[in-house]
């Protein structure tokens, strides 16, 4: 039957057709180019994880890696303008930009945690999200799901973080420029680790919702 007929009988459609009208359908219909300017700003993001943590546990340089994250922050906002701008979104820079974002995260958080810079439950809390989405992601693979789409919450979390961490150096440091981003680096913060498990809470709510329909479709037929 087509689709058309799968909604007239009441049958719901299969992971393809219903991540279509999800709007997951889209990662499947982008290109298979792999050398555009998105793609190679993403891979500079993504070698830039290693030297960031080696400049914070390794020296201890905290200024150079200020400047990394604020690199990192900057090519996340780039790419994502230049694939829109260019036509060059693909497949590989729909992977690449959330992995970077995420290994940025992740190693950030295990760096403070090892320096003490945030509080153990912090970190915690935001690297369970990671573990708990991650979990939820395989359970997706494994019924032929494709990857969810990146959500807006998770995108601003993701901003939020991204500038609360440097700023978080700033203000393990002492003197007035430590007490003038230590306010800043706190709120951001809070609100960047609210809003992230809260986007991660989304994702899962909504792998559920398809994965209980699938399982009701499945009864039905």
């Amino acid at each position: 039957m087509t689709r058309a007929d799968d909604q007239a009988a009441g049958v719901p459609a299969g992971p393809a057709t219903a991540a279509g009208r999800a709007g997951q359908w889209d990662r499947d219909q982008l290109g298979d180019r792999v050398f555009t300017l998105p793609n190679a700003l993403s891979v500079l993001r993504l070698l830039g994880v290693p030297l960031f943590l080696w400049l914070l546990l390794g020296p201890e340089a905290d200024g150079w890696a200020v400047l990394v994250l604020m690199v990192a922050g900057f090519t996340d906002w780039a790419d994502g303008k230049l694939a829109r701008g260019l036509g060059q979104a693909s497949r590989l820079g729909a992977l690449l930009d959330p992995a970077a974002d995420r290994l940025y995260i992740v190693a950030t958080l295990v760096a403070f945690a090892l320096r003490e810079v945030v509080p153990l439950w912090v970190v915690l809390a935001l690297l369970g999200r990671e573990v708990v989405l991650g979990v939820t992601l395989l359970a997706l693979r494994r019924r032929g799901w494709p990857p969810l789409q990146v959500h807006y919450l998770g995108k601003a979390a993701t901003f939020l973080l991204l500038y609360a961490f440097p700023l978080l150096l700033l203000a393990d440091g002492e003197g007035a420029l430590a007490s003038a981003a230590r306010p800043v680096a706190y709120a951001l913060t809070v609100w960047g680790g609210a809003l992230y498990v809260l986007a991660g809470a989304f994702y899962v709510v909504q792998a559920v919702g398809l994965l209980r329909g699938e399982r009701r479709g499945g009864a039905r037929r």
